[in-house]
């Protein structure tokens, strides 16, 4: 009989699966089997990806662009990573200091194993990306998480992390807009946290993915803006998925220190080698042509989060901070928890997000997936018509708990 823990290692048993991608599969499986499953769980647009973008794919392909590039990604596309920054930003990098990934998430991990040795701690704020926690630990650190508060619109609070500082702190993780509550992080709290990191010699790493979905005026704060000193402690991480809807692409990147992104290429030469050679042009042509698609996106969005928040909050017991950024809606279903469907409990946040599966064929991903049980994650990267009807839905099923 074959035995997990004679021929898995250590670290794979201590890393579950991804909660979203299993929650989406399964609502595709159902919908394939013939079940009317409205699908909330899936994190990416449902906008096609620009047409030019598609086409300069499509030339890279029948000009033989198909072969291997350097492992960090093309120098055209790090270029346009750095250029990109410099016109929306102001920071100055250059193409050394860009790693180009298959994906934001293949970014993400490869800075975790060139920075993190056994023991070292990161610091993760909660509610968090569902992968952050699992990437530290395959590294060898320890993910160390860090509460926020429904009651602050998720803001991070930098006396909270004051409090779980230690002599083994190594980095923190900032994502804003954020997966899965859309909140974005004032800049005076970060400026607090920036003093913070300075002082601690801790690594930022800025998961930027959604900044493009801000839904506030001007640009979304971001530590380099309230503390430039950090730019030699910070390592950006970004890419095309959700700005120009791209998520198939798998194209990401990540900027920092010339060190860190050197070692980050020296792990990606010994594992993916570079990212398809033809997406990496797509990713150049979104870069750098035509940007009202992220523009497009965000007026698309505004009333389908207006609608979700505005239903939500109408929901007796539900409560929900207005997202701020991205493409998510995270209330809080607590008050539910305890009651009964036909003699089944619902004692948490997985079993209420399976019960809108089973009975009101409504797909979402359970907020104990993202560090913060008392909520449930939903995507309005869907049609206005579909929320209307999956609110409707919801709103029946929460009635027949008793």
């Amino acid at each position: 009989m074959f035995s997990e823990k004679f021929v898995l290692s250590d670290r794979v048993l201590q890393v579950a699966p991804s909660p979203t991608l299993a929650v989406n599969a399964k609502a595709k499986a159902l919908r394939a089997a013939g079940a009317d499953i409205l699908n909330f769980s899936v994190g990416e647009p449902d906008m096609p990806t620009p047409a030019h973008v598609c086409a300069a794919g499509k030339k890279a392909i029948e000009e033989g662009r198909t072969r291997y590039t350097p492992a960090a990604g093309i120098p055209e596309l790090r270029e346009a990573v750095c250029a990109k920054l410099k016109q929306e930003h102001g920071w100055e990098y250059k193409p050394e200091e860009v790693q180009i990934s298959c994906g934001g998430k293949h970014g993400l991990f490869n800075i975790f194993q060139a920075v993190l040795n056994p023991g070292d701690e990161v610091l993760i704020p909660a509610p968090y990306w569902v992968s952050y926690p699992p990437m530290v630990q395959l590294a060898g650190g320890t993910p160390v998480i860090v509460p926020l508060q429904q009651d602050r619109q998720f803001d991070i609070d930098p006396a909270v992390v004051a409090r779980y500082v230690t002599s083994k702190t190594k980095a923190i993780v900032l994502n804003s807009p954020s997966n899965p509550t859309g909140a974005v992080y004032s800049l005076a709290a970060l400026a607090e946290v920036a003093k913070m990191a300075y002082e601690g010699g801790w690594l930022v790493v800025s998961d930027d993915m959604y900044e493009e979905l801000y839904y506030g005026e001007g640009k979304v704060p971001h530590i380099l803006h309230a503390d430039p000193r950090l730019k030699d402690q910070t390592v950006l991480s970004n890419g095309v998925s959700k700005a120009f809807a791209m998520t198939g692409w798998r194209i990401g990147y990540s900027i920092g220190p010339r060190e860190v992104i050197r070692a980050m290429n020296k792990i990606q030469s010994q594992s993916t080698s570079n990212p398809a050679a033809p997406s990496q042009y797509a990713a150049l042509a979104a870069l750098t042509g035509p940007q009202d698609f992220p523009h497009q996106m965000r007026e698309a969005f505004l009333p389908r989060r207006a609608f979700f928040v505005e239903s939500l909050e109408s929901i007796p017991g539900v409560s929900c901070v207005a997202p701020m950024g991205a493409f998510y809606v995270f209330p809080n279903f607590s008050a539910y928890y305890g009651k009964k469907f036909k003699g089944t409990a619902i004692d948490g946040s997985v079993a209420l997000a399976d019960y809108f599966l089973d009975e009101a064929q409504v797909a979402s991903v359970p907020g104990a997936a993202f560090g913060a049980d008392d909520f449930i994650r939903f995507s309005f990267a869907t049609s206005l018509t579909t929320i209307e009807r999956g609110m409707e839905r919801i709103k029946q099923a929460l009635a027949a708990l008793q």
